[in-house]
């Protein structure tokens, strides 16, 4: 891509919110913390992970349930801000001795249903997430424009910036975020993205689509979280 172009994207980013956080390994499948992001307020915090949610959710689909039975009330609406979009990453995500271990289970509540949806996804966002430090991630509220959420796990820092000028279409925009943040020519693998396109503005049944880099071909290549319309709750959230 013109690195001229990206480079101008990129010093338009305007700061918004910015949370530092401790790195440390992951001990037996779990970091033992889960990320939370309020798009209305700008809020990021780091929830715990108790005994009891390892032994009764495990991880994955449990945790996402979890944390979103604690976030909403049974008159909430998909479109409501306290609807969250839940990412969770189980125990054995990121160990390549199990096959499918790079799925990331992701739960909302549905704009085609009303009730709660879950679906898996593949790509490198659920791995890098549970390697950057969390077990999960809660997305809740709507943001004032379009945004980027930031997770290096590299420094340990969530940042939330604006995103004035990146394309709305996530065949598009991954490659756009991908070499805006690889920290250098070569290293795009190392980048994930979460988007969805433009299409989520307009209709209910849509996806969100996780990101990986395709090395041989050199290229951002798309895996979708496919069911119940969960891009278009992440376009209602940014």
């Amino acid at each position: 891509m013109d690195s001229a172009k990206i480079n101008d994207m990129k010093a338009k980013h305007k700061l918004l919110a910015e949370y530092k956080y401790e790195l440390r390994p992951v001990v037996k499948g779990y970091n033992r913390r889960t990320l939370y992001i309020n798009l209305t307020d700008q809020q990021i915090k780091e929830k715990p992970v108790t005994d009891q949610m390892i032994d009764k959710f495990v991880g994955g689909k449990g945790f996402d349930l979890k944390l979103m039975w604690d976030a909403v009330k049974d008159t909430t609406k998909w479109d409501d801000p306290e609807n969250e979009i839940c990412i969770s990453f189980g125990p054995l995500c990121g160990n390549t001795n199990y096959p499918g271990s790079g799925k990331s289970i992701v739960t909302t509540i549905s704009p085609l249903t009303g009730i709660p949806v879950d679906c898996n996804v593949g790509g490198h966002f659920g791995p890098y997430t549970k390697f950057s430090g969390f077990d999960a991630l809660e997305i809740q509220g709507k943001a004032a424009e379009d945004v980027i959420v930031f997770i290096d796990g590299d420094t340990g820092k969530v940042q939330i910036m604006t995103a004035p000028d990146e394309d709305f279409n996530s065949h598009i925009a991954c490659e756009q975020f991908i070499h805006e943040f690889a920290d250098a020519p070569g290293k795009e693998q190392f980048v994930s993205v979460v988007s969805s396109g433009e299409a989520s503005a307009h209709v209910l049944i849509t996806c969100l689509n996780f990101s990986f880099w395709d090395k041989r071909r050199q290229v951002a290549r798309l895996k979708q979280a496919g069911r119940g319309g969960t891009g278009t709750v992440f376009r209602k959230n940014i």
